[in-house]
């Protein structure tokens, strides 16, 4: 099992972004959650096989219709992540 951390910019907030992120992430099993950031960032962590975090990690440079990304910046997650994760949520802002 894998947990990735993901940092989304570009015209990411208030264009449905998260939600679709969501159902994305659970179309292949993966666990976690996304939330927005003060800065227009979103981020997210994504916990399940390589193979299915790749594929929504594919899925996040492109974004939904109205989203224009920029950049998705990608990183093993940090000790204070590293637990399991039973679904996906949205998180409060940061």
């Amino acid at each position: 099992m894998a947990t990735w951390r993901l940092i989304v910019t570009g015209r990411v907030q208030g264009v449905g972004y998260r939600d679709a992120l969501r159902d994305e992430a659970l179309r292949h099993g993966v666990t976690g959650w996304v939330r927005n950031r003060r800065d227009g960032s979103v981020e997210a962590l994504l916990q399940g096989t390589s193979e299915d975090i790749d594929t929504t990690i594919s899925w996040a440079r492109r974004g939904p219709a109205l989203a224009r990304v920029a950049d998705v910046r990608t990183e093993q997650a940090g000790d204070e992540f590293e637990k399991p994760y039973s679904s996906f949520e949205r998180w409060p802002t940061v």
